[in-house]
């Protein structure tokens, strides 16, 4: 095959993934998407997801995650897959599960969880990837969640800068652990903590972000999964636990939330089964507005 026809199959390639998706809600119909996770770019808004396989599924299989931009929250743009489970070649399960992105001294990490493995970073120069295992090891394992029994503990990466510049990983399921991150994103920096969750249930997907002084701590609690959010002075706690913020999603046990400013709105990002074929291991991601009232609680508007 010679260059000329080389590079007339590569930019159809181009045109086919770097199609609009039109607004709606699920956002994307053509593939099933689980645990958002957004991040803004200048005037762009990246949303990271994971990848149900297919429609009716009795489990959780995921291999690889998909990214999509936007400029206006009603067209979407589709790129080819930035990462997949098998480029971390230290992983044992086979499921990629929820990740967070973020951008930082001009390069992109990836912090990805698996099934029992623990949770990797991988990295690029550009928001859409493809990325690489940033350190070919896990960045943590079970064995830096103290108080755990289970194996599936150690997933849904989630990493906040604050406004001086540390970064923050949390995660867990049932225990919600946090940490520093040196500059470099790859590293850990200090002790591996735990937020106190005693007057109030976690189970997974913690999110975190700051509105007007204030962290939010949201996540998902109870089984069948709803999204409850805390709030706290200090990044480290204590929490105030301030109730429902999102009930249980349509047809899904499991619910995931993301939550970013965008050209000055607040959205948040969720998933739920609604598609056909959809459930609670066929997810599809959706958006509603999200709104802050005088006291600073937080509420949900638009489609549900």
């Amino acid at each position: 095959m010679n260059q000329s026809v080389l590079s007339i199959i590569s930019s159809l390639i181009v045109i086919i993934f770097l199609v609009p998706v039109r607004a709606q809600n699920p956002l994307f119909t053509d593939r099933y998407t689980a645990d958002p996770a957004a991040l803004v770019v200048n005037d762009t808004l990246w949303l990271y997801t994971g990848h149900d396989a297919a429609a009716d599924q009795k489990g959780f299989h995921m291999k690889d995650w998909c990214v999509f931009s936007s400029t206006d929250m009603v067209n979407w743009t589709t790129y080819p897959t930035p990462l997949k489970i098998s480029d971390f070649t230290w992983d044992k399960t086979g499921y990629a599960y929820a990740s967070h992105i973020v951008h930082r001294n001009g390069k992109y990490y990836f912090y990805a969880s698996t099934n029992g493995s623990g949770i990797g970073v991988a990295v690029s120069d550009r928001p859409e990837g493809p990325f690489k295992d940033a350190l070919g090891k896990p960045l943590l394992t079970n064995d830096d969640c103290a108080g755990a029994s289970h194996f599936w503990v150690c997933i849904d990466p989630a990493v906040f800068i604050d406004d001086d510049g540390q970064a923050y990983l949390f995660w867990g399921n049932k225990i919600c652990y946090y940490t520093k991150l040196k500059e470099n994103m790859t590293e850990i920096d200090g002790d591996i903590k735990q937020i106190d969750f005693t007057n109030f249930q976690f189970t997974e997907a913690p999110w975190v972000h700051k509105h007007n002084g204030w962290y939010y701590l949201t996540y998902a609690t109870d089984f069948p999964e709803k999204i409850a959010y805390a709030m706290a002075k200090n990044i480290e706690g204590p929490y105030e636990y301030k109730g429902i913020l999102s009930e249980q999603a349509k047809n899904s046990d499991t619910i995931h939330p993301a939550i970013v400013e965008f050209k000055g709105h607040w959205y948040f990002f969720y998933h739920n089964g609604i598609l056909p074929g959809g459930g609670s291991y066929s997810r599809s991601v959706c958006v509603r507005k999200l709104e802050y009232d005088k006291g600073n609680r937080m509420r949900l508007s638009g489609t549900r």
